[in-house]
């Protein structure tokens, strides 16, 4: 396990090694931050931080750790808290998704997607935010979804409450020199569908976005302060109708992007 210990910025990416947590990483890295990636796989961390500090010139640090196990959760809590190897920006990008619904799914399944999404979310954010308050400067991207303005299940409900933690967040931590961002993903073109089992066609092609797309108009949000990241015209008029239209009617789109 190495650290980055040079004078660049430090991101810490959480499930850095694919879709928008790997664009995250060589973004940044292209940018001239150090990295600590996290992922559960060890050799595909190894591979990807190698891959990463040969192309960019940058120091990559790894830690292999599950964020369900409150164990390997707590040495990414430490990492976070060390004043000797400050990170400037955490990216909590970390996250899965259940296909089937919430009665047809084991509950422990359930429990785990709530401990990354959310627990991992929470536990991580304070560590960070602990740090960069007492230093005055830091940031935090935290992936949520366009579907926390959907009723579309407890994947759903727990991107809520991480939007509802971001703004909060995001005004209260402002003074003290922190910016915090929400990024509000769509339908991306990465890994995460097909883990779920879900086909490209599942929605409308005009809805999927690529993660290089995505991911830069984040980090221009986040440069600009911004406490909410929406990349992409169709689901910054998605979002905005949420508001206007009833329950009812959005809980039509819950089938969409399940196939």
């Amino acid at each position: 396990m190495s650290h980055p210990t040079t004078d660049r910025p430090v991101a810490l990416v959480t499930g850095g090694t694919a879709g928008i947590g790997h664009e995250f990483a060589r973004q940044l890295a292209a940018r001239g931050h150090d990295l600590v990636l996290v992922a559960r796989d060890a050799d595909r961390l190894a591979e990807v931080a190698a891959s990463l500090a040969e192309e960019y010139a940058v120091q990559v640090g790894t830690l292999v750790a599950d964020l369900v196990d409150r164990q390997q959760l707590a040495t990414v809590e430490a990492r976070l808290a060390d004043d000797e190897r400050p990170v400037d920006l955490l990216v909590n990008n970390a996250g899965f998704g259940l296909k089937r619904p919430f009665l047809v799914n084991d509950v422990e399944d359930e429990q785990a997607m709530l401990d990354v999404l959310v627990t991992a979310v929470m536990r991580l954010s304070h560590a960070a935010l602990g740090a960069m308050t007492a230093r005055g400067s830091g940031g935090l991207i935290n992936v949520s979804s366009v579907a926390a303005y959907l009723p579309r299940g407890t994947y759903s409900a727990s991107k809520s409450w991480v939007n509802s933690f971001g703004e909060w967040a995001a005004t209260e931590y402002r003074p003290q020199g922190v910016t915090v961002t929400t990024l509000c993903p769509g339908f991306t073109r990465t890994e995460f569908h097909q883990r779920m089992g879900v086909s490209r066609g599942s929605a409308p092609e005009f809805l999927w976005l690529d993660a290089e797309f995505l991911v830069t108009k984040a980090l221009a949000d986040f440069d600009k302060g911004r406490a909410l990241s929406v990349p992409g015209a169709s689901y910054k008029a998605i979002t905005a109708l949420s508001r206007a239209v009833p329950h009812g009617v959005l809980q039509r789109f819950q089938r969409l992007g399940r196939r």
